[in-house]
């Protein structure tokens, strides 16, 4: 065979070529699972805001596709296989059967509501293949609707925990064991149907794997996985070997307390530097245990960490197996980034976007100028509406995460308005949540100075203010940075910080903290979240005049907001040159 060079720059004895065409049909195969997942699903969280992945693992269990969805996933769908394989020799396992888990401690998950359904696949006798998906459920019990709180003290708290085990044997479906996992939701039919659902997505991907087994033979399959894994850890080695590493770098950076009223702030610190080759990320300094729902669990912290990696070293780079070869975690036991049973940890996302957040900062020392920026506002907010809809007569669930401002660029601004990180999920939208729930959104707009003032400017978070439209209704809602925006890079100003408002503007109005659970509201009663904004980059008086105008225009900034940051006379000559347009235009 000859040999060829790759576009890392490396010799291989395969045809790279072929490679890159088997990896495109893997990538395919699990594309073809998450349409089937996202079209035939009933929960407005996968259906809509398609807060689901998929993965194709090997016969072996190693990762080798995932589908590009739900970054945080991937520590999930890893887990899930490793529990399994764990739990069950492959001599036990058979045609057929499909596993089930949701459990952090026990089965990899990350947090409950995240359950993972893996079914293997079979080629005659041999098991070649695992197919794998994860699907975020609106409830599987504990002690609040949506069964997701930062004020939560237990992970018994935050609902039913299932270790890996068979929800399939031999192509029966395992009813009883739907059937207690129903009795242990508040949305039992929606929870058997998407489980349902998710045992037919890895079916419906194992006939597409099975037809690409059958061109190329068993054989041939493992061998092009092979050399898919070896290529992406040879070039990520590469990737390793370009950094700027003549010492280590480190980064902190702070939750606004621990997830439970009156705790201090929790420090999140990493230190990356390289060792014989290997990327090490060492955590040390970041903080105990939380006494709140913010910890993060093993596979939770691996999916940060591998998503950073990726992100910031080679965002083409195929996420699998062969890429966590060279990265080394060093996280201590009993902190807040690696946890002990029973600790909680619902509420992972909004400490691992910060985590993820401290890591792309250690990292800003060691790649090219041209990649830096400044933090984003690395958080996941989220409102949960629920109660006894009066139309209906059933129990509703309505939940969502919304997103905030990207961080400057070293030679851009910062995105309005994203979700960043460990997140990839959609909004709900509008026409959704008032069709299917007993809510209006009065408000959802962009949020006039949130974000950092720059040479280039951070991005713009989010406002959202719900209204609920019966009694009873019962809120519960989680954020962070109320305390401190997001930090600005090379001189530039951090991020708006983050509000949480009960009927704002009324005579009743009341600002809560960041953290809120199971709050009651009566018809009428409104709820408005404020994301924060990104850091800016740069110097803000080096902002050109037309960047500062444009943002005065589109109402980005206000004028009293401008000129605490950039000063009078760059704001007058903004403000001359906006008005003279207007009145060039009026001519």
């Amino acid at each position: 065979m000859n040999k060829q060079i790759s576009s890392a720059g490396m010799i291989g004895g395969f045809d790279a070529i072929a490679m890159e065409v088997f990896a495109n049909r893997l990538l395919s195969i699990t594309e073809s699972m998450a349409i089937n997942m996202m079209r035939s699903s009933f929960s407005t969280q996968i259906k809509e805001r398609r807060d689901f992945s998929v993965g194709l693992f090997d016969g072996y269990g190693r990762l080798v596709a995932q589908g590009t969805h739900i970054p945080v996933h991937l520590g999930s769908l890893m887990g899930a296989v490793d529990a399994l394989l764990a739990r069950y020799p492959r001599d036990q396992i058979r045609p057929g059967d499909a596993f089930i888990c949701n459990d952090p401690y026990a089965a990899g998950g990350t947090h409950l509501p995240d359950i993972s359904i893996a079914t293997p696949l079979f080629i005659g006798d041999s098991l070649v293949a695992f197919m794998v998906n994860i699907g975020h459920h609106n409830d599987v019990g504990g002690r609040v609707p949506g069964s997701t709180a930062a004020t939560a003290e237990s992970i018994f708290e935050e609902g039913l925990r299932i270790p890996s085990m068979r929800v399939r044997r031999e192509g029966e479906v395992d009813e009883d064991l739907l059937n207690m996992i129903s009795l242990n939701t508040r949305l039992p039919e929606e929870r058997v149907l998407d489980l349902k659902v998710q045992v037919a997505t890895n079916d419906r991907g194992g006939e597409e794997a099975r037809k690409l087994i059958d061109r190329m033979g068993i054989c041939g399959f493992e061998a092009r996985i092979q050399d898919l894994l070896d290529y992406t850890r040879r070039r990520l080695e590469l990737r390793i070997a370009e950094l700027r590493t003549s010492a280590p770098s480190t980064f902190t950076t702070y939750l606004d307390d621990d997830g439970l009223p009156g705790g201090d702030r929790v420090p999140l610190k990493v230190t990356v530097s390289v060792e014989d080759g290997k990327l090490i990320l060492d955590f040390e300094g970041s903080g105990l245990e939380a006494r709140g729902a913010l910890n993060i669990a093993q596979n939770a912290l691996r999916a940060t960490a591998y998503y950073c990696v990726k992100a910031l070293l080679d965002p083409e780079l195929m996420a699998n197996s062969g890429m966590m070869e060279s990265i080394v975690l060093r996280a201590p036991v009993g902190t807040i980034v690696n946890p002990r049973d029973p600790a909680p940890v619902g509420s992972r996302t909004i400490a691992c976007q910060r985590l993820a957040g401290a890591i792309f900062g250690a990292f800003q020392p060691l790649i090219d100028p041209e990649g830096r920026m400044a933090s984003s506002y690395d958080v996941l907010p989220s409102y949960v509406f629920s109660g006894l809809n009066p139309q209906t007569g059933k129990y509703y669930i309505c939940g969502e995460t919304i997103g905030g401002g990207g961080g400057a660029r070293c030679d851009s601004d910062g995105m309005d308005g994203v979700h960043v990180h460990i997140t990839n999920s959609l909004n709900l939208p509008i026409e959704s949540m008032e069709n299917e729930y007993p809510l209006i959104c009065e408000e959802y707009a962009l949020l006039q100075n949130s974000g950092g003032l720059g040479r280039w400017r951070g991005g713009m978070g989010i406002t959202r203010t719900i209204r609920a439209l019966h009694d009873n209704t019962t809120v519960s809602a989680r954020s962070d940075r109320h305390n401190h925006g997001a930090p600005g890079a090379e001189g530039g100003e951090p991020g708006g910080m983050g509000r949480l408002i009960r009927n704002p503007g009324a005579d009743g109005e009341e600002m809560l903290p960041s953290k809120v659970t199971q709050t009651i509201f009566r018809a009428g009663d409104t709820l408005r979240i404020e994301i924060p904004g990104g850091g800016g980059f740069g110097r803000p008086t080096n902002r050109p005049v037309g960047m500062i105008a444009a943002d005065l225009r589109d109402e980005i900034i206000s004028e009293d907001h401008a000129r605490k940051g950039y000063g009078d006379t760059l704001v007058d000559a903004a403000l001359a040159l906006l008005h003279g347009g207007e009145k060039q235009t009026a001519a």
